[in-house]
């Protein structure tokens, strides 16, 4: 075993029937209950939207850029905290940002005004980056034969936790109102911290760098690393597309011929499962060398899934349809372009996860941004014409482009 993980307690990794040493399926569990509940709160407000815009008497276009402030404060905590778990002990790095999301969410629970709770979801979004401090971490712990299997499951938690946080929030915010949503969402947190301070293990840091040297080197690794550049330009796109369908559901949902209620519009959520099922089948495919096929059918899903949802405008089949294919298309390109970077440079991880994260979030600010503003002018009709736009862009990237490096498969060692 490799000397970076001599700290690790000894039930970190288990030895199967075959005598081939694997990482403990219960601490692969609690990074993924881990993750799922930390990022779930970027995804809090968007079912409830119309209700805050209402408690806040403003218009979509205002409230749109609460989903959008989300995704930029994500943004700067990729930027500004990730990196870090390449030279700070991870589990204490974890705890210390989860504290600062409990304070985000008290604020975002107690928000007298559109702006102050525009702000309180900026620091939501740059305090949730916990997940993706796990998510490097879990891939830093697995073994090579199964880390995109070990990647896969992390984010089969973190993708329940997205699809529950939209479903629980419409729900509660119907029985309570929204404001119980961040107070009770602060509470999770809270117990998330007890959790992971019992059971997170230690992980010795071997990166000597000052913190400006840190930085500087996830700008190098992007201009250097060719997979790298390649797979974040595909994360921005789909999780555009991902924004760009999300954002505006809310808006059509919420009026005729539908005119459901925050509690109907979280449901939705569930409808996007599909997603969970794909991270596993994408984490496999990369284990076997199969990116770049696997690559070109998700992205060609995503386009799929518009041209159904442009027909949802007065088809209930057809959007949930599109939506199914969509959270399939995008969860299944996102765990592919994970699991292929992470073997670029393993004492890295934190920093490539910057890279590419970064890059797919701007995407996703983005997408919520324009989808808000074409909603307004063009309607459902032009959100679809939008996320079509950016699905054939992905697409003809991938089909013009030979060199889209699917590393080969790693065996058991």
């Amino acid at each position: 075993m490799n000397k970076k993980y001599d700290a690790l307690p000894v039930n970190i990794y288990i030895t199967t029937h075959e005598n081939i040493k694997r990482l403990n399926p219960r601490i692969v569990f609690i990074f993924a209950i881990a993750s799922g509940i930390s990022v779930a709160n970027l995804y809090l407000s968007q079912p409830l939207l119309d209700s805050i815009a209402k408690t806040f008497h403003c218009n979509t276009i205002s409230s749109g850029f609460i989903v959008t402030f989300t995704q930029i404060g994500y943004v700067l905590g990729l930027m500004f905290l990730v990196p870090l778990g390449d030279i700070i002990e991870r589990k204490h790095l974890i705890l210390s940002v989860l504290f600062f999301l409990v304070l985000s969410l008290i604020a975002a629970t107690f928000s007298p005004s559109i702006i102050i709770f525009i702000l309180s979801s900026l620091a939501i979004g740059l305090t949730s980056v916990v997940a993706q401090i796990l998510v490097p971490f879990s891939a830093t712990l697995a073994l090579n034969y199964e880390r995109g299997k070990v990647v896969g499951q992390v984010m089969s938690g973190l993708l329940t936790g997205i699809l529950l946080a939209r479903t629980l929030s419409g729900m509660i915010s119907s029985l309570l109102g929204w404001r119980f949503v961040f107070g009770i969402a602060s509470i999770f947190i809270t117990a998330l911290f007890i959790l992971l301070s019992i059971n997170l293990p230690e992980n010795k840091v071997d990166t000597r760098l000052n913190y400006v040297q840190l930085l500087r080197s996830v700008w190098e690794f992007a201009r250097t690393e060719p997979i790298l550049r390649k797979r974040a330009l595909y994360g921005a796109l789909v999780f555009a597309d991902f924004s760009v369908l999300w954002t505006s559901l809310t808006f059509i949902l919420s009026r005729p011929p539908y005119g459901y209620s925050d509690a109907v519009i979280g449901l939705f959520g569930l409808i996007g499962a599909s997603g969970v099922i794909s991270a596993n089948i994408a984490g496999r495919m990369a284990d076997r060398g199969y990116a770049r096929s696997a690559t070109g059918f998700f992205v060609s899903l995503i386009l799929i899934s518009f041209m159904l949802a442009a027909m949802g405008a007065t088809s209930l089949l057809s959007l949930v349809m599109g939506i199914i294919l969509l959270d399939f298309g995008v969860q299944g390109t996102h765990i592919l372009n994970q699991s292929e970077i992470y073997r670029l440079r393993p004492e890295a991880r934190s920093r490539l996860t910057t890279a590419y994260m970064m890059s797919f979030f701007i995407g996703g600010s983005i997408g919520s941004a324009t989808s808000a503003a074409i909603f307004s002018y063009e309607g459902w009709a032009g959100v679809c014409a939008l996320g079509a736009v950016y699905s054939v862009t992905a697409i003809i990237i991938w089909a013009t482009d030979r060199h889209i490096y699917s590393l080969k498969p790693l065996t058991r060692v």
